[in-house]
């Protein structure tokens, strides 16, 4: 193999995580503090003095409080996340990047970094993010006497897609959250199976037992009580219902201390940095897509035809086929997440090497944007310890909307680093149907999909993703918001359920029958 291409191959060299569950909230730490804490650990992690001072590039994950209306801080943040994060390193990159929201970002960026790198046009990158919403929130509650606010000058970068996860419509219906969205989904699922919620319960608990089991061992992990599919599928004060068919702890947990940062760099930078060859782990395939960007508009809810490309694409640039890979993490965040992912890519949901090697985002934790940081950061661990095998990582960002995918190992590359234009596998998911859909329905209706959401208090408000009997066009509604009725919603079957839908105001209301 030629010099030039050798040298040229991006390859991970550094990964540091913290999980802080114990620092006293009065300590006010905030997360740029946390976050800092990972990335001095990737670097130490690389074995060389000097890669501080080759660091070009710092790109951080966007903060939930800077993501999201319902995380936003009382504490205040910084004008600059991205340089609050180097000034405390003591390190100064030509470039700072500040991403758009989505879990997809940590792997998206390792790809495009990577072929940054192969061309030259970057040296070294640091990868970072986290949160300190565990602190956020209870701090907040208790009033502690403590300030985020910071102006570390400069300006970033920005990085991702800016359109908003969510379309005007599906907000009047109260469609705009995951823990909203992800039950919507999972009823569609379990209509495609056929199944009652009782069955499906029972299923979702086995599936998520295997990444509670993995938690436990895992000391970096936030929920390590290792619970059983039948605790996890039992309702019970401590498992309420958050969205139906969804307890809580089927739910990802944000409100966590978690931070995670990878080194990223090329086979020639490396030797000259003197990084040991064996903190070395190549990229050898990856992609990105998007599935058509609002829910409403998707021909089947349960469905992702870019997950079902897009891994194909990536196990095609490593030269590798599914049963090539000995390690997975599939992303996680409810458990649709991954009954998608497992049927797109043609995985069991028991397939005995295992879907996660953090845990998940439910038992592990679920930092923000940044979990999958944490995926990539013990899957460069996990290569390291097992040299030779390849491992698979899955992102997922919004509501089963943008996806990345990464295929790691020790093996060095084959052939010189390349990959396929995003755009092309872009162009061909952008192409795919729609389904038929009216913002004014009205008559004689089928529910499709439906949720009811909660509050600690019981029962708030109900969805229905509908179809119209007359047209066949889906339609989003509520319905009546009285306890009788989200009760009704609840208690008998709803998939198929029969209706009618009218216009109430800015919003359509169904009742069943």
């Amino acid at each position: 193999m030629s010099n030039d291409f050798h040298d040229n191959l991006p390859i991970l060299v550094g990964c540091g995580d913290v999980t802080d569950m114990a620092t006293p909230i009065e300590a006010g730490r905030s997360p740029y503090d946390l976050i800092a804490q990972a990335a001095r650990l990737a670097l130490a992690d690389t074995g060389a003095p000097g890669i501080g001072a080759a660091i070009d590039t710092l790109a951080m994950l966007r903060l939930f409080s800077d993501t999201s209306p319902r995380f936003r801080t009382k504490l205040g943040a910084s004008t600059n996340p991205p340089r609050s994060i180097s000034r405390r390193l003591g390190i100064d990159p030509a470039r700072h990047i500040y991403t758009s929201p989505g879990g997809n970002m940590p792997q998206y960026l390792v790809n495009l970094f990577a072929e940054q790198i192969t061309r030259g046009e970057m040296r070294a990158a640091l990868i970072v993010g986290g949160e300190a919403l565990r602190t956020q929130y209870n701090g907040e509650r208790a009033g502690i006497d403590a300030s985020w606010d910071e102006n570390p000058g400069g300006t970033s970068d920005f990085l991702g897609d800016e359109r908003r996860a969510w379309s005007d419509h599906e907000e009047t219906h109260g469609m705009r959250a995951a823990i909203v969205m992800y039950p919507l989904i999972e009823n569609a699922i379990r209509g495609d199976r056929k199944r009652d919620i009782g069955v499906h319960l029972q299923s979702m608990g086995r599936l998520f037992e295997h990444f509670a089991t993995v938690a436990a061992g895992n000391p970096l992990a936030t929920r390590r009580e290792g619970y059983s599919a039948a605790k996890l599928a039992t309702i019970s004060p401590d498992n309420r219902w958050v969205g139906y068919p969804y307890p809580r702890l089927m739910n990802a947990n944000p409100y966590i201390d978690q931070a995670a940062a990878v080194v990223i760099t090329s086979v020639g930078a490396a030797r000259e940095l003197g990084i040991p060859e064996d903190k070395w782990v190549y990229l050898h395939g990856c992609a990105d897509g998007t599935d058509h960007w609002f829910v409403s508009e998707r021909e089947q809810l349960g469905r992702s035809p870019a997950m079902h490309r897009g891994v194909r694409r990536a196990l095609d640039m490593a030269g590798k086929t599914l049963d090539g890979i000995d390690m997975f993490d599939i992303y996680s965040c409810f458990p649709s997440a991954v009954e998608i992912a497992c049927g797109e890519i043609g995985l069991a949901e028991d397939d005995p090497r295992g879907l996660t090697v953090t845990g998940g985002l439910p038992f592990f934790g679920g930092p923000g944007n940044a979990y999958v940081l944490h995926s990539i950061s013990e899957m460069i661990r996990q290569a390291r310890k097992r040299r030779g095998a390849f491992g698979l990582v899955t992102a997922n960002g919004n509501y089963i909307t943008k996806h990345s995918w990464g295929i790691y190992s020790t093996t060095p590359n084959a052939a010189p680093w390349q990959r396929e234009e995003p755009k092309r596998l872009q162009a061909e998911l952008d192409a795919l149907p729609k389904a038929p859909f009216t913002e004014t329905p009205s008559g004689a209706a089928r529910i499709e999909s439906y949720t009811v959401m909660y509050g600690k208090k019981g029962a708030e408000f109900g969805i229905v993703i509908g179809r119209e009997d007359a047209t066949g066009r889906r339609f989003l509604s509520n319905v009546p918001n009285d306890p009788a009725a989200l009760a009704d919603l609840q208690d008998k079957e709803g998939l198929g359920r029969p209706g009618t839908v009218t216009r109430d105001g800015d919003r359509n209301l169904f009742v069943p029958e």
